[in-house]
C-alpha cells in the first residue's frame, strides 16, 4: 500500500525570517518538497533538508509562474504520490493568500492537510513601522481589505460607506496601484481628508520603505517617492503614532545588505546578529570544510599524545575534527591528561568546553606573537598544531625560532565552493557591506569572482569592507580592497560591534 502524503499550508510571515512559527519550521525540516511563493523569504528554505525538492511558483502582478489552478493540481499530485509537502506562502495562508482554495482542492482529492497560520503583513508591517493597529483612545477596531479591487467598478464587494466611517483602522493589502481611487472613495464616503495615512513597502525587511501623510496628500507623496508594490496601506488615527513609535528603522544596521562569507554551517551565528540589528544577511559561503587528504598524520599525533606538552587549537573546525579522530581511535578526554591546551579566540575555547575541556590559555590578541608569548618559555616544549591545510606558518615558525619542537598536522581542508556565475554577479551587485572572517574567505571570494569573469575590486567598489582582525585585513589589502572596518576584538561579536559603530558614525 502506497504511503499517504500530507500537505502543510504554512504562512511564512511577512518577510522577516524570524517571524516563522515553530510549527512551520518543524514542518519544513520534515518536508520532501517545498512549494514556495514570491513573498516567502528564500532564507526560510534553509530549514528544509538539502535533499528536499524546492519548487518556486511565485506570482507577481502580471507574471505568474503557475496559475492558481496549476498550483492546486501540483499540491494534489504530490500529496497523492505520498510526499510530505510544504506549501510556503507569504503572510498568512488564509488572509488574502488563497489558502482556502488550495485547502478545498486537497480536501476534494482526499489528501490529508493542515493549516499553519502565519504572521500577516496586515499587522506586522504596521508594527515594524511603529503603528499599532489598535490603541486605547484611538482605535478599537481594524479591518483588513484587499487593495486589488478597483473601487470605481460598478459591481464591488466593498461597502465603502461602512468601511469609511465604521472601522477605526483600515489596512489595505497590495493597493499601491489603486491608491488614488481608494483615497477618493474613503473621502467621498465620509473619512476626513486629514486622516493620517502611511504606506509600508517590504515591511519587516531591511529594505523597508515608509511614506507618511494624510488622505489628502498620501497618493501624491507615494508617487513622488516612487513607491512600488508590495506595500501595505494603513489609514486611521493610529498611523500618526509612527512619529513616536518608529523603532525598526532606528536599528544601527538598518538598510544594510551584508555579505556573509563564512561556511554554510557557521554563517547562521553572524547572520542572526546582523538581522537583529536591522541588516539583511546575504549568505555566500566562500569556504567548504572537508577532511584532509590523509588522516594518518593526525591519527599518528593522537596515538602519540603523551609526547606533547601543548596542543594549540586555532579554530572551531580544528577542535571538531581533532575530537572526531580522537573518538574514532576509541579515546576520550582522558587521553589529554597532562597536556596543556591553548585556544585562539573565545569561540575556539567555547568549542573545547563543549567537549568538556577547558583551555589553559586564550590569548588576548589572536596573532602569532601573542600566542607564543602566552606559552611562556618555549625552548624544549613539544607543541602539536592541528590546523587547516592552508593555515599561515607564522605561529609554527615563531615557536621553532624560540626552540620549541612543533608538529603541524592537517585536521581539515578548506576548499572553494562552486557557485553559479550569474548568481554571484547578481548577489555582489546588491551588497552594501562585505564581511570577511578569515584570510581564506577573502582569497576564495576573489577566486570565485575571477572564475565568474568578475573584478572583485570593481564589484565591491561602493561596499564597506569589514574584517575580523588585522591578518584578514592585511590579506584584503594585498588583494587591493579598501578596508573600512577592522574589529578590535577578533570575534564575530567584535566584528558586528565594529561595523555597527562605523555605520552609526556615517549616519551622523
Amino acid at each position: 500500500m502506497a504511503a499517504r502524503g500530507f500537505v502543510s499550508l504554512i504562512g511564512a510571515g511577512p518577510g522577516d525570517p524570524g517571524l516563522l512559527t515553530l510549527h512551520g519550521m518543524e514542518a519544513l525540516t520534515a518536508a520532501d518538497v517545498v512549494v514556495y511563493d514570491y513573498l516567502a523569504n528564500p532564507v526560510l528554505l534553509a530549514h528544509a533538508r538539502p535533499e528536499a525538492e524546492r519548487l518556486y511558483v511565485g506570482k507577481k502582478a502580471g507574471n505568474h509562474t503557475l496559475s492558481q489552478d496549476e498550483i492546486n493540481a501540483l499540491l494534489v499530485e504530490r500529496g497523492l504520490a505520498g510526499q510530505r509537502v510544504v506549501r510556503l506562502k507569504g503572510g498568512d495562508p488564509f488572509v488574502f493568500g488563497r489558502g482556502g482554495e488550495e485547502a478545498l482542492a486537497l480536501a476534494k482529492a482526499g489528501v490529508l492537510f493542515e493549516v499553519v497560520p502565519g504572521v500577516t503583513s496586515a499587522v506586522a508591517a504596521p508594527a515594524y513601522a511603529g503603528i499599532p493597529v489598535t490603541h486605547r483612545g484611538l482605535a478599537s477596531s481594524f479591518a483588513v481589505i484587499t487593495g486589488h479591487e478597483d473601487p470605481t467598478k460598478e459591481e464591488t464587494a466593498l461597502d465603502w460607506s461602512r468601511l469609511a466611517t465604521g472601522v477605526d483602522t483600515l489596512v489595505f493589502l497590495m493597493g499601491v496601484g489603486n491608491l488614488p481611487q481608494i483615497v477618493e472613495q474613503l473621502i467621498a464616503h465620509g473619512r476626513p481628508p486629514d486622516t493620517p495615512a502611511v504606506l509600508v513597502r517590504w515591511g519587516t525587511l531591511p529594505g523597508q520603505q515608509t511614506v507618511s501623510g494624510t488622505l489628502a496628500n498620501i497618493a501624491e507623496r507615494v508617487r513622488v517617492a516612487g513607491l512600488r508594490p508590495p506595500a501595505v496601506t494603513i489609514v486611521g488615527p493610529v498611523a500618526g503614532l509612527r512619529d513616536h513609535l518608529h523603532w525598526f528603522e532606528d536599528r544601527p544596521l538598518f538598510g544594510q545588505r551584508v555579505l556573509v562569507t563564512r561556511t554554510r554551517q557557521q554563517a547562521s551565528a553572524l547572520s542572526t546578529r546582523l538581522r537583529s540589528l536591522g541588516a539583511e544577511a546575504i549568505e555566500l559561503p566562500t569556504i567548504r570544510v572537508a577532511p584532509p587528504d590523509d588522516w594518518a598524520p593526525l591519527d599518528s599525533a593522537i596515538t602519540g599524545l603523551s609526547n606533547y606538552d601543548w596542543i594549540v587549537f586555532t579554530s572551531v573546525n580544528g577542535v571538531d575534527h581533532f575530537w572526531a579522530r580522537l573518538s574514532a581511535a576509541g579515546l576520550d578526554a582522558r587521553a589529554l591528561h597532562g597536556l596543556r591546551l591553548a585556544a585562539i579566540g573565545p569561540a575556539t575555547a567555547a568549542e573545547l568546553q563543549a567537549y568538556g575541556l577547558r583551555a589553559d590559555y586564550v590569548p588576548g590578541e589572536y596573532v602569532a606573537e601573542a600566542v607564543a608569548s602566552g606559552l611562556g618559555e618555549v625552548r624544549g616544549l613539544r607543541v602539536l598544531l592541528p590546523r587547516a591545510d592552508i593555515a599561515r606558518p607564522a605561529l609554527a615558525d615563531l615557536l621553532r625560532e624560540g626552540g620549541a619542537k612543533v608538529v603541524e598536522v592537517d585536521a581539515y581542508r578548506t576548499l572553494q565552493p562552486e557557485t553559479d556565475p550569474d548568481e554571484l554577479r547578481d548577489l555582489l551587485a546588491r551588497v552594501t557591506v562585505a564581511t570577511f572572517t578569515s584570510s581564506s574567505t577573502v582569497r576564495n571570494l576573489a577566486a570565485m569572482a575571477a572564475s565568474a569573469g568578475l573584478d572583485l575590486l570593481q564589484a565591491l567598489q561602493h561596499a564597506t569592507v569589514a574584517c575580523i582582525g588585522p591578518i584578514t585585513a592585511e590579506t584584503a589589502r594585498e588583494l587591493g580592497l579598501v578596508v573600512n572596518v577592522v574589529a578590535e576584538e577578533y570575534t564575530i561579536q567584535g566584528l558586528v560591534a565594529a561595523l555597527s559603530s562605523y555605520c552609526a558614525k556615517r549616519k551622523t
